[in-house]
């Protein structure tokens, strides 16, 4: 009986040893291994599934391997976060090997990535990273005809984003001579007010058309922000008779206000907008031999029926001939009988809106950020020097060309990180030669 009892308890000591080993082994693969331990940390993410914030979703229970020298040297299984951290014995070497029938189904790597990659562990601590591009769409491999069209395509888009905000500034700048360092604030707002009201309508039963309301609802607050400024900065400044120089710095500070403002209230990290999250497939479109998505496709359809618009109305409509009389003469437009700064104000709202709209615009083509005005602020300023500033048609013009430029500046050698470089250039080269740009007039100054 009592050796009966024995070999129970040896064979239940025994279970419990198997399991503690086991777990322990578990535990060495996924939780934070001891500070002076040696580990591989691995990370899956897959670049296809985003939430809300743009934040690719984590892989869990995929099985990594890890070797040294063809031995095996240790497992693992992300956890819940997609982590997962192996513990080596030693510094050197190792090759990551993931069992690709243990990603989820629908989810796979690159084609031209394989299921190894080499990790040097030079140091303690689980800082020796291994990274596979998981839920990235194999690509076709690209020559410079086809990535000329894409990057053309790109430039066409990005034009017609920027000849909004440039017929925005353009109309502030005719009417009053001021040139607005805030304005790319304004382009932030229209994309940050977009956002919040995106956030708002997903949920319910407007779902289906978030988007689009809330686009229009951050152009209608553009145009009271407008507004709003004009009446409570810009227009107590004109007739106090402070200077352009002036009003200019102060347009300045107003950008750092605003622009710490959004990052106090929405933070440093990127957002999309609830329809144009992650990596979706969209329909292609062609219109002249371009191939454009869904997105695209809205975005220059939008931009095209808004330009003629507004180049229509300034044209024909009362209101327009007196905003290109203020910005011709300012002088002769008042003793003439026309209210000069209704005229201006008017301009503040269309300019607001119109720039609110290219926020709105940019931020369905890529994502939504507090400094994403600053730092297209200097392209736009690029782009309406180059056309001719305060002239419309200048805008139009410039805007096109610094899009192409921008867009086309990696195909020739241009880092992508620094591709702002060619229409700041461009810039500084045409106010060298011809300061009041393509279509500007010369002034005598004195």
């Amino acid at each position: 009986m009592r050796k009966r009892l024995y070999r129970v308890l040896v064979a239940l000591i025994g279970a419990l040893m198997v399991l503690l080993v086991g777990s322990a082994g578990a535990a060495q693969a996924t939780a934070t291994p001891p500070p002076d331990a040696t580990a591989i940390q691995v990370t899956l993410q897959d670049e296809a599934n985003k939430d809300a914030q743009g934040n690719p979703k984590p892989i869990s229970g995929v099985t990594l391997e890890v070797s040294k020298d063809g031995e095996k040297a240790g497992e693992g299984v992300t956890d819940a976060k997609g982590v997962a951290i192996i513990v080596v014995q030693e510094l050197g070497k190792y090759t990551v090997t993931l069992d690709e029938k243990t990603l989820p189904e629908g989810t796979v790597l690159d084609e031209s990535t394989k299921n190894e990659a080499t990790v040097h562990v030079r140091f303690q601590g689980p800082n020796n990273r291994a990274i596979f591009p998981i839920g990235v769409t194999a690509g076709e491999k690209s020559n410079f005809g086809k990535d000329l069209v894409k990057n053309l395509r790109a430039g066409i888009v990005f034009a017609l984003v920027l000849c909004l905000a440039g017929l925005g500034f353009s109309l502030i700048f005719g009417t009053t001579g001021l040139s607005n360092f805030a304005h790319g604030e304004l382009l932030t707002f229209g994309a940050v007010m977009a956002w919040t009201f995106d956030q708002i309508f997903k949920t319910g039963a407007l779902a289906s058309v978030s988007v689009l309301l809330a686009g229009i609802i951050a152009v209608a607050l553009g145009g009271l922000g407008g507004y709003v400024q004009d009446k409570v900065m810009w227009g107590p400044l004109r007739r106090r008779g402070t200077g352009l120089i002036a009003m200019m710095i102060v347009s300045i500070g107003l950008a750092i206000f605003l622009r710490y403002l959004f990052q106090y209230f929405y933070g440093s990290s990127t957002r999309s907008l609830s329809q144009y999250s992650g990596q979706q497939r969209e329909q292609h479109w062609y219109y002249l031999g371009l191939s454009l998505a869904d997105r695209e496709a809205i975005i220059v359809l939008i931009s095209i029926v808004t330009i003629i618009g507004v180049c229509l109305w300034l044209a024909k409509s009362r209101m327009g001939k007196a905003m290109r009389a203020v910005s011709d003469n300012p002088a002769l437009a008042a003793s003439s009988g026309l209210r000069v700064d209704s005229v201006i104000t008017n301009a503040w709202v269309i300019g607001g809106a119109l720039t609110a709209l290219s926020g709105v615009l940019y931020a369905m083509q890529l994502q939504v950020n507090s400094f994403m005005g600053m730092r297209i602020l200097l392209v736009i300023l690029a782009a309406v020097t180059l056309g001719g500033l305060g002239t419309i048609w200048g805008a139009l013009v410039g805007s096109m060309v610094i899009g192409l430029v921008y867009e086309l500046g990696p195909l020739f050698g241009v880092p992508t990180s620094i591709k702002e470089i060619g229409p700041l250039l461009i810039m500084i080269v045409i106010l060298l030669v011809r300061p009041q740009g393509i279509l500007g007039r010369k002034e005598r100054l004195g």
